[in-house]
């Protein structure tokens, strides 16, 4: 097909045994479109099978297709362009659904501010929403392994396409094994070298009003969205680095009725049983494809839908919940301890109500930073076993007693906690973990923040996102803390600096979490009765 601007976009359409007319669904892909997103999907020929024209295209600058690639900046009218031709395709309805995760995923929030009445359902998994907030930083904090593997791997995709063997090398490599320890970090020396084939360097150095963000970030056009009245099928994984814009995307589009949302326990990929070192059962293994087919059957062929609003799975019982939203009864758990949490786990406690008025210490060193284990953030993510990590003197624990009787945590979860520092900029993660009767300790949740310019104790509210798990008797509860998530995240310098900050600068931080009745530091987490 041609766009509106002259560049021709190539595509795969595959077409059912029988005769039509049949509904179309698109998958705008940015990978190639010979991947056909089937590291998480069904092949496109079975979705064909099941009475769909499918059609799988190269985006701009991708695959065979013509143009130069910009990260999401030409989604918009490119997939405007596409539904529209899509539905012009003989022996169709003149209807079309889109699916996709990751930039796939996104690409159809874009496509759908601009399409015509011929879309009519779109299944965006695993998205950023607002992106400068989801990916390119968390709380203030950059981003850093995540983001500059992304950027490397589509920057050696523009470089292939445009004939770069040398600068597909050197980003590929970079890709591969992030380079994290530039001398000014948020620089890393082949993203800079290669700057012209990758977003890096653009969308770290945006502002929250730059011009860029309301181009290609959904959030951006979220009226637009929702007075489209379009259904949308959110899906999402409790371990996946974009579970925030997922999750803000659907409560965005919540309001209108059509948003529904389902969220496993996986990672960005794959979508199946075995995740960060633990079998999540059979029920874990993906069941999107048949989920999708009933999506689109309905909005698209008219069948019934039979399902519930919302969809979780439960990764202490290993099962689906169904609901009609996502939340639960609040319950909130105090921090305690004796001054030594850092160095002896086991004097830090979550208490139901606060206890004696005292401090824990966390001595931040930019030499060896806490790491990032596991989570969301991890690599490998997922609920990888930190129980030797808690155990470093730089990050606090506080965990409940063992349980009598099972807790469902299914819902938000944040943090309030009372933090000073010896420097006025400084940052804290938080991590929730399972621990079981083994004392193995399995990340599910986290959050991080940056505080700049603290004085004196400072209330510091930190987002652990959502979870969906059921803590058996005998198992607990941990909240863990620490000044640092390398390399996930970048090493706050302690001086203020920002992108250009280098190594060199960063100096040693001491955090301390106040606790008790006057500072009362606190866990709040949503439970089912």
């Amino acid at each position: 097909m041609t766009t509106r601007d002259g560049i021709r976009l190539d595509a795969d359409v595959y077409r059912p045994s029988g005769k039509g007319p049949w509904p179309v669904l698109l998958l705008r892909q940015g990978y190639g479109r010979r991947v056909a997103a089937a590291v998480c999907y069904a092949h496109p020929r079975w979705y064909a099978d099941q009475g769909y024209v499918v059609v799988v295209q190269d985006v701009r600058g991708r695959g065979t297709s013509e143009g130069v690639f910009r990260t999401l900046e030409q989604e918009a009218e490119d997939g405007a362009d596409t539904i529209a031709w899509c539905a012009s395709l003989p022996d169709t309805t003149g209807t079309v659904g889109m699916y996709g995760f990751s930039f796939q995923g996104m690409n159809q929030l874009l496509a759908a501010t601009l399409a015509g009445p011929e879309l009519k359902a779109i299944a965006p998994a695993m998205i950023g929403w607002d992106l400068r907030g989801e990916l390119v930083e968390e709380g203030g904090v950059p981003q850093l392994a995540g983001a500059i593997g992304w950027a490397a791997q589509v920057g050696a995709d523009t470089a292939r396409h445009q004939g770069d063997e040398a600068a597909w090398l050197d980003l590929r490599a970079a890709a591969q094994n992030p380079p994290c320890n530039s001398p000014v970090p948020l620089r890393p020396e082949p993203l800079v070298r290669h700057a012209r084939y990758n977003h890096l360097l653009r969308w770290s150095e945006a502002e929250a009003d730059d011009p860029l963000w309301q181009a290609i970030a959904p959030m951006a056009h979220a009226e637009t969205l929702a007075a489209r009245a379009l259904p949308m099928l959110f899906i999402g994984g409790w371990h996946d680095f974009t579970l925030a814009g997922t999750l803000a995307g659907w409560r965005a589009m919540e309001a209108t009725g059509l948003a529904w949302l389902d969220l496993g326990p996986w990672p960005h990929i794959p979508w199946g049983r075995h995740v960060g070192g633990q079998d999540y059962g059979p029920d874990a293994v993906s069941d999107v494809d048949r989920h999708q087919v009933a999506w689109f059957d309905h909005w698209l062929k008219g069948k019934p839908l039979d399902r519930s609003r919302v969809r979780l799975f439960d990764m202490g019982t290993r099962t689906w919940r169904s609901a009609d939203r996502l939340g639960g009864s609040a319950r909130t758990l105090f921090l305690s301890g004796t001054g030594r949490v850092s160095i002896d786990a086991a004097t830090g406690k979550l208490l139901d109500r606060p206890g004696a008025t005292g401090s824990e210490v966390i001595v931040h060193d930019p030499w060896r930073p806490a790491p990032s284990v596991g989570g969301r953030m991890g690599n490998p993510p997922g609920p990888v076993d930190r129980r030797a990590i808690d155990e470093r003197g730089d990050i606090a624990t506080f965990t409940t007693a063992p349980l009598d009787q099972p807790l469902t945590l299914s819902g938000w979860i944040g943090a309030r906690l009372h933090l000073s520092s010896d420097s006025a900029h400084f940052d804290i993660h938080a991590v929730l973990s399972q621990v079981t009767a083994s004392g193995a300790v399995l990340p599910f949740a986290e959050g991080h923040t940056r505080i700049a310019g603290a004085t004196g104790v400072v209330p510091v509210d930190l987002d652990l996102k959502a979870t969906c798990i059921t803590l058996a008797p005998g198992e607990s509860l941990r909240l863990s803390l620490a000044g640092a998530a390398f390399p996930a995240f970048a090493v706050n310098p302690g001086t203020g600096e920002g992108t250009d900050a280098t190594a060199f600068s960063a100096r040693v931080i001491t955090l301390v979490v106040h606790h008790g009745e006057d500072h009362p530091s606190s866990l709040v987490i949503e439970c089912l009765d």
